[in-house]
């Protein structure tokens, strides 16, 4: 899976932006926290949900499940809105 090319990552802060471009089905913006900001970097090239999972396990010591979860949750979101590509 990978973003579509028709959604562009933003980072203001520790804010990042998910915003959709006119060819986009979806119009808008999405917030996202410093955890779904890693998300989109790494759905920028082609991966699994479980490579994400282990990437992300890496860098954050987390209780057992909290990283899958979060994971879990983006990449569900971001499938509803149209932004990634299986």
């Amino acid at each position: 899976m990978k973003l579509k090319k028709e959604f562009i990552v933003h980072k203001a802060g520790n804010e990042t932006m998910l915003v959709a471009t006119g060819k986009a089905n979806f119009s808008g913006l999405v917030k996202g926290n410093k955890t779904a900001g890693e998300v989109l970097e790494l759905l920028k090239t082609d991966t699994t949900e479980a490579e994400i999972v282990r990437k992300m396990r890496e860098k954050y010591d987390a209780p057992e499940g909290a990283v899958e979860r979060d994971v879990k949750k983006i990449v569900t979101e971001l499938r509803t809105i149209g932004a990634i590509d299986d």
